[in-house]
């Protein structure tokens, strides 16, 4: 230890840091395991959804047009594109 310090200058900054973190810890608590699951739910929704409705509305123009599955899989893409973009911006603006 350094000459021109107390022995328990050490042990004070310690408790002072622990206070801090404990402090800091109720102000801002982790949210539960049932908050978390329901976000992990929210989130795949948010990515099914724009997918699903991609599909169903490109196999609705297929049968217009009468189309293989060109145009059920451009809604797809267009749906999966739309979808993740949507996550993107909910994981970001939680």
């Amino acid at each position: 230890m350094s000459e021109n310090r107390k022995p328990d200058q050490s042990l004070e900054r310690a408790a002072a840091a622990a206070r801090a973190r404990a402090e800091a810890g109720r102000a801002d608590p982790e949210p539960s395991l049932a908050r978390r699951l329901g976000q992990i739910g929210v989130l795949g929704w948010v990515i099914v959804g724009p997918t699903l409705a991609g599909l169903f509305a490109g196999r609705f123009c297929d049968g217009l047009a009468g189309t293989g599955i060109t145009f059920s899989a451009a809604g797809l893409m267009l749906g999966a594109g739309l979808g993740l973009w949507l996550a993107f911006r909910w994981m970001h603006g939680q």
